[in-house]
């Protein structure tokens, strides 16, 4: 009843902190601008979260030489942003009887990708596609992890650069006419 009546007297809230522990815990504090400040907090907990994709891309048993190439340079970009990525090959009709095709195409993109990535999941057949799951290497990510620093401190200090020329403008006097 005090603690209510406190409360009251300077225009906050009675909130209870920690209802199991006995006696129950209680604070005096303005409650909107505590429920503003967490979701603030949450906020800024979810956009430094990193959240990974699962890419995927598509090959054929009989793939030309430049469609390999581009399509390996596109994985490539998928594991240098930090995504996982999907590689799976898809077989047709007749092409069933010579799986070890598809499995020299997976083999041949682990290899020419092995600097940058490791096999999460060894080549597999399921139904009529081979698929395999290729994430980015701890050094990969730890690159990517040093750019994204830099980044936000690149923008940090345009930011202070940008509020402190701001500043600068208000305080010259306008000239008299």
């Amino acid at each position: 009843m005090e603690a209510l009546a406190k409360a009251r007297q300077h225009n906050l809230d009675l909130v209870e902190v920690s209802p199991t522990s006995r006696p129950p815990v209680c604070r005096i504090l303005d409650f909107g601008k505590y429920k503003y400040e967490l979701a603030k907090k949450e906020k800024q907990a979810k956009k430094k979260q990193h959240s990974f994709q699962l890419k995927e891309m598509r090959f054929r048993p009989k793939i030309d030489e430049h469609d390999y190439n581009f399509k390996t340079k596109h994985i490539r970009e998928f594991l240098e942003s930090g995504s996982k990525v999907r590689v799976y090959v898809m077989f047709r009709g007749r092409e069933m009887a010579y799986t070890e095709m598809g499995q020299n195409v997976l083999k041949r993109v682990i290899e020419d990708l092995a600097e940058i990535a490791s096999v999460e999941m060894a080549p597999k057949m399921e139904g009529r596609s081979m698929s395999t799951v290729l994430a980015p290497n701890s050094e990969v990510m730890k690159n990517l992890k040093a750019a994204r620093t830099a980044k936000e401190a690149r923008e940090k200090k345009e930011k202070a650069e940008k509020l402190k020329g701001e500043k600068t403008e208000k305080a010259k006097p306008e000239p008299q006419i």
